[in-house]
């Protein structure tokens, strides 16, 4: 039986380079960063190394990178401290943001007297610019949550456009950037967006370590207290190896962006195209076939079986090697449905499967072959 790995999107595999990176730190750098003996210092001058290559990747300054615990941290980082400490009234976001959002804000929601909004979007997901526009002509003062990158359908937003909105408007502005960081180039002096979330693990990096990006002068506060580690924004020691591999992944994901992303897109062109003349009725959700308004990473697939074939298809996928989702990992064990599908497709679609299949450089053309043959069998049998 063959193993096949299309779960890209939950995780990815760690790069050789990363681990061995890994390893001499947790070999040779073991001292606390906050110690003021040469262990320490050698400790801290691996993270602030660290920190000075990504901000210059993202072309801001190095004190504008706050190293977490990852993408969902981040997001909660900036989302509580904007409210409670920058006194937002209204928050705009969207139906189809990752959970860490979504419940972040509805929690928000109930401690503070706080609006929240949601942006009108098509029937592929995608944002009502306009209408986003005329939410933000509020006198209120706001806080934008748009995701760069679904996590679920692909789906990319026009993050620049956004963050022009934002600021002709005073509006801040928020994006989960955990899917798109480290596969797109973003320059964050062009880009003018306020917050950022980042997680390692989403480009071939370790998991439990991420960052998030804080505008100079933002007034946020931290939201974990007992140290000043991270210039007061985030209480408690270091993962030293964490941060080095963060930054180790970060750098080969910049180094080889264009070699590797359009392997990538060849891959899902091929994947679509195969689908395509091999599964009668079989659709897309979202913009994820479309190659212009979805990310090279991922698609998202409707497959034309009946609730009860629908049932056992992930596990019967598994049985035959094939690793791949229903929607985000975060939501795994939930008997729900997808909250991003649900949004976009008709109820009588939302009777059928659909599945999220995410690609890597780790990937080939012949595991695709092989998986749209068993889907194929298992569609038609």
């Amino acid at each position: 039986m063959q193993h096949i790995y299309f779960d890209n999107a939950a995780t990815t595999q760690i790069r050789d380079e990363v681990i061995d990176s890994m390893v001499d730190v947790i070999k040779n750098n073991y001292g606390n960063a906050s110690s003021s003996h040469s262990f320490g210092r050698s400790s801290k001058s691996l993270i602030e190394k660290s920190r000075k290559d990504i901000a210059k990747h993202l072309n801001v300054s190095a004190s504008e990178i706050v190293f977490t615990s990852g993408g969902t941290e981040a997001d909660n980082l900036v989302l509580r401290s904007a409210v409670r400490d920058l006194k937002i009234e209204y928050v705009i976001t969207s139906r189809i943001e990752h959970h860490a959002v979504l419940h972040t804000v509805e929690q928000l929601q109930s401690e503070y007297n706080l609006e929240v909004i949601f942006v009108n979007l098509d029937n592929n997901g995608e944002i009502d610019y306009e209408h986003l526009e005329q939410l933000l002509a509020s006198s209120k003062k706001a806080l934008v949550s748009l995701m760069h990158v679904n996590n679920e359908i692909g789906n990319i937003l026009d993050i620049k456009r956004v963050a022009d909105l934002c600021k002709v408007n005073n509006a801040l502005f928020h994006s989960d950037a955990v899917q798109s960081i480290g596969h797109y180039p973003l320059d964050l002096q062009e880009i003018q967006v306020d917050f950022l979330a980042a997680s390692a693990h989403k480009f071939h990096g370790p998991k439990g370590v991420g960052f998030a990006f804080v505008r100079k002068n933002s007034g946020l506060k931290p939201l974990i207290t007992g140290g000043e580690q991270e210039r007061g924004f985030r209480a408690g020691t270091e993962s030293i190896h964490n941060i080095v591999a963060l930054d180790k992944a970060f750098y080969y994901s910049n180094l080889n962006m264009v070699t590797e992303s359009n392997y990538i897109k060849d891959l899902k062109t091929y994947f679509i195209n195969k689908v395509t003349s091999n599964i009668a009725g079989a659709k897309f959700n979202g913009n994820s076939s479309n190659l212009e308004k979805s990310t090279y990473t991922l698609v998202n697939m409707l497959l034309p079986v009946d609730a009860k074939k629908s049932a056992m298809l992930l596990f019967q996928l598994d049985l035959k090697g094939i690793a791949c989702s229903k929607g985000s990992a975060c939501q795994s064990g939930s008997s729900q449905g997808s909250h991003v599908l649900a949004e976009v497709l008709s109820h009588e679609d939302l009777e059928k499967p659909s599945i999220r299949f995410s690609f890597s450089i780790y990937n080939t053309k012949e595991e695709i072959d092989y998986v749209v043959d068993v889907l194929k069998e298992l569609v038609y049998t």
